[in-house]
């Protein structure tokens, strides 16, 4: 796998773009990712002066190692091409586009990025947050291999709005959407991040739901505030024990005397070649965590 696949992508955070001071305040927070947001958090009337104000930040600088995602309004919109246009050279890695349901959704916001002259390692980054995109989920990672596209982030606010569905903590309503989010993530390889849990004050609610979202195979989550930070990225690391398996794996394979074996048993479990490639990602991931957070 690639050093962008293992980048950490723990927290996803969104900083509202017409906040100058959010802006600055991010610099200084544990978070993976930065989503500069000129969609749901900015008024209508606030959105040109939120786009100067992320063009500002981004290139200012001084975010670290924190990758930059800035998520623009739909190209259906008044502003989302300006949007686009801002971000592509702006020094953003990626740019996160809204209620996408088709890949050929996909293929207007690549040839517009293009266009506006993104080099060919900047990111697109989706929202998947319509019925339609469920339906048409493998569509849309099937894109992937003829576009930028890089992730997706499950958008389960919208998606309980148009579901009309009644959110509960097992998050029942979305257990299909996510299961085939999913699915379609990892048969076309790309990122998969869950969507925002949204009672700020309630920790123990909001670590069932990064423990669930790890279960299920995302990569990280997307936070609507700094002070769900520090248990998402917790969850989301590979934990002490896990990591000690994992190099006991990679090192049970590696011993000549294992040689040509595909099944070994290792601290008194069965250990198959799947699994080597699985401790191998994950050493990976807990050597770019570290890495990430030294830098």
């Amino acid at each position: 796998m690639s050093a962008q696949a293992h980048r950490p992508r723990r927290s996803c955070l969104y900083m509202p773009g017409a906040n100058t001071r959010a802006l600055e305040k991010a610099k200084g927070l544990a978070a993976d990712t930065l989503i500069f947001d000129l969609e749901d958090a900015v008024a209508p009337e606030a959105k040109a002066e939120a786009r100067d104000a992320i063009l500002s930040a981004v290139q200012g600088g001084g975010y670290g190692p924190r990758e930059i995602v800035v998520r623009i309004n739909g190209l259906d919109t008044e502003w989302g091409a300006d949007d686009l246009k801002m971000a592509a050279k702006s020094g953003a890695n990626a740019i996160l586009a809204p209620k996408v349901v088709s890949g050929a959704d996909i293929d207007r916001l690549d040839k517009a990025l293009t266009a506006a002259g993104a080099s060919d390692d900047f990111g697109l980054w989706v929202m998947i947050e319509m019925p339609l995109a469920i339906l048409n989920i493998q569509e849309i990672a099937e894109a992937a291999h003829r576009t930028r596209l890089t992730t997706f982030v499950m958008g389960t606010n919208d998606l309980a709005k148009e579901y009309r569905a009644r959110p509960t903590p097992d998050r029942l309503a979305f257990q299909t959407a996510l299961g085939l989010s999913m699915a379609a993530a990892r048969a076309y390889g790309l990122i998969a991040i869950d969507g925002v849990y949204n009672d700020i004050k309630n920790e123990h609610g909001l670590i069932d739901e990064c423990e669930q979202g790890r279960t299920l195979g995302f990569d990280g989550k997307t936070l609507i505030h700094p002070s769900q930070l520090e248990s998402t990225n917790r969850i989301f690391a590979p934990s002490p024990h896990e990591v000690e398996q994992a190099q006991a794996v990679i090192e049970a394979f590696a011993d000549p005397e294992n040689a040509g074996k595909g099944v070994l048993k290792v601290n008194g479990k069965m250990t198959e070649l799947l699994h080597l490639d699985e401790a191998r990602r994950t050493v990976a991931m807990h050597d770019a965590i570290r890495a990430f957070e030294a830098a």
